[in-house]
Parts: C-alpha cells; sequence; structure tokens
C-alpha cells in the first residue's frame, strides 16, 4: 500500500508524518485490496481553534472511500479520519461480500 502525504499551508515535521503513516497502515488490517492512499493535511486561516483538517482518500479496486475531519490538532483528525475510513472500508467490504 502506497501512502501520499500532501500538505497545505505548512510544513509537517518528521514525527507527524510518522504517525501518519503508522496510523494509517492500519487500515490494511480491515481489506487487503487497498491500493493506495492520499492523505491531505491542512490548517485553515480562520480565529477557530478546530483549524486543522485531515482529509483521507482510500483508493480500492473499482471504488474510493473519502474522510474529511477537522480538529484542534493534526493528531486528533488524523485519528478521527482513520477511524471513519475504518468503518467506511468494513461497510465497502460487507456490501462487496453479498
Amino acid at each position: 500500500m502506497k501512502i501520499n502525504t500532501q500538505t497545505v499551508n505548512f510544513n509537517a515535521d518528521a514525527s507527524l508524518i510518522e504517525f501518519l503513516e503508522q496510523r494509517v497502515q492500519k487500515l490494511s488490517l480491515f481489506y487487503d485490496q487497498i491500493i493506495d492512499v492520499d492523505v491531505y493535511l491542512k490548517v485553515e486561516n480562520t480565529s477557530v481553534k478546530e483549524n486543522k483538517i485531515s482529509e483521507i482518500k482510500v483508493h480500492v479496486p473499482k471504488d474510493s472511500v473519502v474522510v474529511k475531519k477537522q480538529c484542534k490538532s493534526f493528531e486528533e483528525a488524523i485519528d478521527t479520519a482513520c477511524d471513519a475510513a475504518e468503518r467506511a472500508i468494513v461497510k465497502l467490504k460487507e456490501k462487496r461480500k453479498s
């Protein structure tokens, strides 16, 4: 599984990229046919504290799952987005079995 990461309006440090890759690798436990994952990390220029956005696109054969979450920190945004992606992948996998 290939992980593509893009950051918008900031530069990510190595620890954030490492956390992201470890968390996204766990998606392969739920569905073994994942082709690649695109992750977009963005910072919105607003006065609201929840201005960190994590968008995850999981590409599987003939389909893709897109999840977007906004939180106070990138770690929290990545974690909640991965949780939502896990649920969506399991739902897609069950749908394909039937």
